[in-house]
C-alpha cells in the first residue's frame, strides 16, 4: 500500500493505492471516493464476538466511531481517498517490528492490514487532564495514517518535553508521560490559559498539532443558540 498526501497542509486528503487483494482498515466515514472494484466490509475490529464488541464500545468512549471499514482491492488493484471532519494535515508513520505507537482519540485515520490496533485505559490522570481516558495502541509492521487539527509536526524527545494536553497527536512507546499543571501554581496555570500539560520523559518521538478541537469548541459555544421550535 502506498499513501500520497494531497492538498497539504490545511485541507489534507490521503490517496491510498492498494495492490490486488491488499486490505487496509480505515475510520468509519473517512472515505471520500474509491475505485469501482474495491470491496468494503464494516465491522468493529478484525476479531469476532464479545471481544470485538467490547473494543467497539471502548472506541466510542474514546471519541472514535464504533465501526471500522476494511477495504480490499480487486484483481486489478484499487485506490481510495480518505479525509477527516476537521481541516488540517496528515502524517504517515511507518512501524517496524517491535515498534508501538500510541495515538490520541480522533487522530487515527487508517492503517495497513499488518497493523494491530488495541485500546488502552489511560488511568485517572487522563480524566483530570480533560482528555478522553483511553488511547489507541498500534503495533506491527506497516503504515499508520494519522490526522491533526491544523499543522502536524514531530518532536524528538531525549529527556523531558512538555505538550499541552489538547495538542497531542501520538507518541512512541519509548516515552512515558504524566499530567501536571503548566505553571508553578494552579492559579497561574489556569489564569494563564494553559491549564494542564503532559510531561513526556524518555527517548522517542511525539507528534503535535497546532490547534485543539476542544479549544475551538469552547470558543464557539457562547455564540451558539438553540434552534427555535
Amino acid at each position: 500500500m502506498t499513501i500520497n498526501l494531497v492538498q497539504r497542509p490545511a485541507n489534507t486528503a490521503a490517496h491510498l493505492t492498494l495492490a490486488p487483494g491488499e486490505t487496509c482498515t480505515a475510520e468509519g466515514g473517512a472515505m471520500i471516493a474509491m475505485s469501482e472494484d474495491m470491496g468494503i466490509q464494516t465491522r468493529v475490529s478484525k476479531g469476532k464476538g464479545l471481544k470485538a464488541a467490547l473494543k467497539g464500545m471502548s472506541r466510542s468512549l474514546a471519541g472514535e466511531g464504533f465501526f471500522l471499514n476494511h477495504f480490499t482491492a480487486g484483481s486489478r488493484g484499487g485506490e481510495i481517498y480518505l479525509a477527516t471532519d476537521l481541516p488540517g494535515d496528515m502524517q504517515v508513520v511507518e512501524l517496524e517490528p517491535g515498534m508501538k505507537l500510541t495515538a490520541q482519540s480522533g487522530a487515527f485515520v487508517a492503517h495497513s492490514d499488518e497493523i494491530t490496533m488495541d485500546i488502552q485505559w489511560g488511568g485517572f490522570k487522563n480524566l483530570f487532564s480533560g482528555e478522553n481516558f483511553v488511547w489507541l495502541n498500534l503495533s506491527g509492521s506497516g503504515v499508520v495514517l494519522l490526522s491533526a487539527f491544523g499543522a502536524i509536526y514531530p518532536v524528538d524527545v531525549s529527556g523531558e518535553y512538555i505538550v499541552d494536553t489538547g495538542n497531542i497527536v501520538a507518541f512512541e512507546s519509548g516515552l512515558e508521560f504524566s499530567v501536571s499543571k503548566a505553571g508553578k501554581s494552579w492559579v497561574s496555570s489556569f489564569l494563564g490559559g494553559e491549564g494542564l500539560v503532559c510531561r513526556f520523559t524518555g527517548h522517542g518521538r511525539v507528534w503535535c498539532q497546532t490547534h485543539s478541537d476542544r479549544a475551538l469548541g469552547a470558543k464557539l459555544t457562547p455564540h451558539l443558540t438553540a434552534k427555535k421550535q
